[in-house]
This record gives structure tokens, sequence and C-alpha cells, in this order.
């Protein structure tokens, strides 16, 4: 009868096998290549510090200072640490523990004459006894759940890394997105105080021609409020540039007052080329598609988690130990235990095959978690790319408009001077000039952000800083 127990050791064995989860098809056919024209391999630049190809060594500064002051990113680091925590809590399960125990106690007889020999009695009606054991324990893993729990914190801590690294991209993006914006506002203020400045001049000369009774009341009526509305940009793009500095100032981590934008001419940063690759490589650029793969590799763990539960379990233990009424006697008559024990569910009211069926129904999100990361992503980078592309051409279309604008105006000006055109279109001509030069500053900001996008889009340099 005593080797019964050790006689299911082969079956039990048998029976772990079994439990194991089939592999899941995971995978999402990435298209075979980009739709949007892509740059040619022979123009890229390094995408690993990407932000270097803007020309600009403040937003080189600025980004590696978001690293160090970006309150979410130590969260996200404290995360890791926690996950971290968690897979060594996972692995302590899967070696023997070791306790030891050490007690002594003072028993006095108030009234009677105890209960056994051990107790104290009317003779002795105080009694002493110390004892010490030291105890071994070991939940044998037949079935592999506790291997599959480690496994699982494993992968979630491989996700909070992953996280982490997304949260870092996804940093450096906001950082160089909004320092573009102010760089942008600040440069349509400087061009609102030329215009306005152009502005006031005409008003100068249709205030001499009203005074001298060669321009109408409605002529200079309409150039003052033409200035006006200039005068109404300066304003609004200087909000807009302290806005963008708050917002820079809060994704360093830091209060607006302690920030200072250098000076730097707006055409000065260079929109770089951007070698996209092709699709397939995508899944091994981007951060956030392998933390997906790794939540999934985790609820595939607990998977087997949930069904290994619903065996048994075995558990070996031996201890040493000893106890004497007198403490200096402890170690006369030591006593060695050993014992296993096997433990089975037999009714639970379907709690375990439920815990098994939530763990495949979240096993099933997270595949379709993942392949929907994988769609988002192909798309991300397909609609940054168009986004490049669009805006290229927009700016070549919009640089010959820029062009006819001032000459235009040029020619508008010279002859209202001489008397030889009407107001209406000098008018006119000032502003298509100020629109088209305000346009031309709100594309190029675009086309600078858009390969910001695309850089985010393409992992950012992330899978070559991992090799």
């Amino acid at each position: 009868m005593t080797k019964a127990p050790f006689a299911l050791i082969p079956l039990l064995a048998l029976l772990g096998a079994c439990s194991q989860t089939t592999p899941v098809d995971n995978a999402v056919a990435p298209p075979p290549g980009w739709q949007s024209p892509a740059v040619p391999q022979a123009q890229a630049v390094d995408i690993e510090r990407w932000w270097a190809s803007f020309n600009s060594p403040q937003l080189a500064r600025l980004i590696d200072q978001s690293r160090q002051g970006s309150h979410d990113l130590k969260a996200a680091m404290a995360r890791v640490r926690q996950a971290g925590a968690d897979v060594r809590i996972a692995g302590g399960t899967l070696l023997p523990r070791l306790d030891a125990s050490a007690n002594a106690y003072r028993q006095r007889l108030l009234k009677g004459q105890g209960y056994s020999e051990l107790d104290a009695s009317s003779r002795e009606r105080t009694y002493h006894y110390f004892n010490t054991a030291l105890t071994a324990s070991y939940e044998v893993d037949f079935w592999g759940r506790n291997a599959a729990t480690r496994d699982s914190a494993g992968h979630s801590l491989q996700a909070s890394e992953l996280d982490r690294d997304t949260l870092e991209l996804s940093l450096a993006g906001q950082v160089a997105d909004t320092y573009l914006a102010a760089l942008a506002a600040q440069e349509q203020t400087r061009i609102a105080t030329l215009n306005l400045g152009n502005a006031q001049k005409i008003l100068d000369v249709v205030r001499t021609r009203y005074q001298a009774g060669s321009a109408t009341a409605l002529e200079l009526a309409q150039q003052q409020s033409l200035v006006a509305g200039q005068q109404r940009q300066l304003p609004l793009y200087r909000q807009q540039a302290r806005d963008a500095l708050i917002t820079l100032a809060t994704l360093l981590g830091e209060p607006v007052q302690n920030l200072q934008l250098e000076a730097l001419p707006f055409e000065q940063l260079q929109g770089p080329a951007i070698d996209a690759g092709i699709p397939s490589q995508l899944l091994t650029r981007r951060p956030d598609i392998a933390a997906a793969e790794a939540r999934l590799a985790a609820a595939q763990a607990d998977v087997r988690v949930a069904r290994a539960a619903l065996f048994p379990t075995l558990t070996l233990s031996a201890s040493l130990a000893t106890g004497d009424r007198q403490a200096a006697d402890l170690l006369r008559n030591p006593v060695l235990n050993l014992g296993a024990g096997l433990t089975a569910p037999i009714f639970n009211n379907g709690q375990l095959r439920a815990e098994r069926d939530k763990a495949l129904a979240r096993e099933e999100e997270l595949l379709e978690t993942y392949r929907g990361v994988l769609v988002i992503s192909f798309g991300e980078v397909e609609k940054a790319l168009n986004s490049v592309d669009g805006l290229d051409r927009q700016a070549r279309w919009q640089q010959q408009a820029l062009q006819q604008a001032q000459r235009a105006f040029d020619l508008a000006e010279s002859r209202y001077r001489a008397g030889a055109e009407d107001l209406l279109s000098v008018l006119q001509a000032q502003s298509s000039l100020f629109d088209a030069q305000a346009e031309r500053v709100q594309l190029r900001r675009d086309r600078l952000q858009a390969s910001v996008a695309l850089y985010k889009a393409l992992g950012g340099g992330w899978a070559t800083q991992q090799r």
C-alpha cells in the first residue's frame, strides 16, 4: 500500500506531457511592398538616431533631456522593475523551499491536574518546552504549471520592457513634433512682423495720397483693415509658439520657466529622405509589435497554468526536528520526518474549468490584438509615406505660387506708387502673398512632421538599438 502513491508518478508524467498547449498561428501576411512611393535605400539616412537628420543639435539635446526627465518614462521603468520582481517570485516555486523554526513555551497550571504528561501538574505547576525544526518542501511540477507561471511572468517582463521602448519612441516623436511646431510658429511670427511692416508702409502711401486728394476714404479704410488683420496675426502666432513651448516643457518634465529655445532659422531644418524598407521588415522594427507578441506568449503560458490546475499536485516534504524541556538538551533527540502529499481537485463547481476557459478567451483576445497591431502598423507606414509624397508634391507647386505672388505684389505696389494701378489690385496681391508665405511655413512644418511620423511608424531604429 505504501508504494501506491509512487506508482502514480509515471502516469502523472504522461498526463503532464499531454497538458501542453498547441502552438497558435499568430502570423499576418505582410504586403509584398508599400503602395506609396518609397525612398531608394541609397538616399536613405541612418534611422538609429533619426532626430540628428533634421540638422538641429538642439532637438537632439531636447530628446536626450526628455529621456532623463519624463515622469511617464520613469513610471514605465518602475513597471519594468515590478515585472522583474514577478519573474523572481514565479521562479521561486521551481526550487525547493527551506524553512527554519524555533519555539519556546512556558505553561503554568492555574487549577486542576492538567491534560497530559506534557502539561503542568499539581506537583510541577510551571512547565517549559523548547523545539526547533528545519523543514524542506518541494512541489513536483509534473504538469509544468510552475514553469508556465514563470514563463508567463518572463513574457510579461519582456512586454513591460517593450512598452517602455514604445513609450520612449513615442516621447521622442512628441518632442520632435512640438519642437517643429514651436519653430514654425516663431517663423510665422517673423514673417507676419515683416508683412505688417510692409502693409504699414503702403498704408503711409495711401494716407499721403488721401490727404492729397488722390485716394478715397474707402481705399484708406481697406488698407487700415488689412494692417489690423496683420496685427491680429502676431498675438495668434505668439500664442501658438508659447503653447508649443509649454507642451515641450511638460514632455521634458520641467516648468516652462526653465526652457528657452535657441534661435534657429526655420529654413535650416532639413526634411530627410527615409528608407522604408519592405513591409516584412516592419515585424522586427517596432517595439509595439514585439510587445503584443510577448503578451500573446504570456497568455499562452497562462493557458498552460489553467490547464495544469485541473490535475493533482504532488508535494514532497522532509523535516528535521528536535524538542526537550531543557534548552540545553535540544540536540539529544532529533527526529527526521519524510512525507509526500497528493492533492487532487474533485468538486469546485466548475471554477477551474472556468479559469481555463477564461485563459483561452484571453489568449484569443491577445491574438486578435496582435493581428490588429500588425495591420495598424502597416497602415501607419503607408499613411506616413503617402503624407511625405503628397507634401513634397504640394511644396513644389506652392513654391511656384509663392514666387508668382511675390512678383504680383511687387508689380502691383510699384504701379500703385506710380499711379498706374488702383489700391484694390495691391490689396489682392498683398493678401495672396501673405497667404502664400503662411502656407509655405505650414507645408514645411507638415513635411518635417511627416518625416517624424514615418520614423515612428518604422520603429525609430529600435531594432538596430537591440542588436
